[in-house]
């Protein structure tokens, strides 16, 4: 719902960290993985109940998130750099919260398995939409910079994580914080489903 908003102060900041890892011959590529292995280890604090630490690993991903972005744009961009960084991503959302689950399996378990699944909904409408939109040569205006069409809704990065952090600093509050942005992501996901049934008929 944000993310548009903050896209143009993200590449602000992180443009001259970008420009000095370019100028040192750092791939956008490398980046990517090692935001993938921080956030993977966060994961991995998580589940062992090192909520801090988990935080760092989150924060870590999200940078790398950033910065792989710009120096792809300074380096030109590649099909492979886009589709790394969108398959790792998602795949971080859903290793996140399981890092939860199995912290706590007995408290947290049921709540975790149904944010993973409106993830699903979330990501595949996503990505769904994504494939016919390039189909028919349609483009972001909102979203210019990212590396396939990007359609927004009441969930989307930002948003999730600001969640991911709270559940880091409150972890005892892991189970609401989960089932109300459940709900989130199920109408983010049917206002996905309502834009490609008006937009492809």
């Amino acid at each position: 719902m944000i993310d548009a908003y903050l896209l143009p102060l993200q590449r602000r900041v992180l443009h001259p960290i970008a420009r000095a890892l370019h100028e040192r011959g750092i791939k956008a590529d490398w980046v990517t993985l090692a935001g993938f292995a921080c956030g993977l280890a966060g994961a991995g604090a998580a589940a062992c109940g090192a909520f801090w630490l988990a935080l760092a690993g989150l924060a870590a991903n999200r940078l790398a998130d950033g910065l792989d972005g710009e120096i792809a744009r300074r380096a030109g961009p590649t099909d492979r750099g886009a589709f790394l960084d969108i398959a790792l991503d998602f795949l971080f959302y859903a290793l996140f919260p399981l890092g939860f689950a199995l912290a706590d399996p007995q408290a947290n378990a049921l709540a975790a398995a149904a944010l993973i699944a409106s993830f699903i909904g979330t990501g595949s409408s996503f990505l769904a939409f994504s494939l016919i939109a390039e189909r028919r040569k349609m483009t972001a205006e909102d979203y210019p910079s990212k590396g396939i069409y990007y359609l927004g809704g009441l969930t989307e990065g930002a948003e999730t994580i600001l969640l991911f952090a709270a559940i880091c600093l409150v972890p005892s509050a892991f189970v609401p914080l989960a089932w109300v942005f459940s709900a989130a992501c199920a109408i983010t996901t049917a206002t996905r489903l309502l834009a490609g049934w008006r937009l492809f008929g």
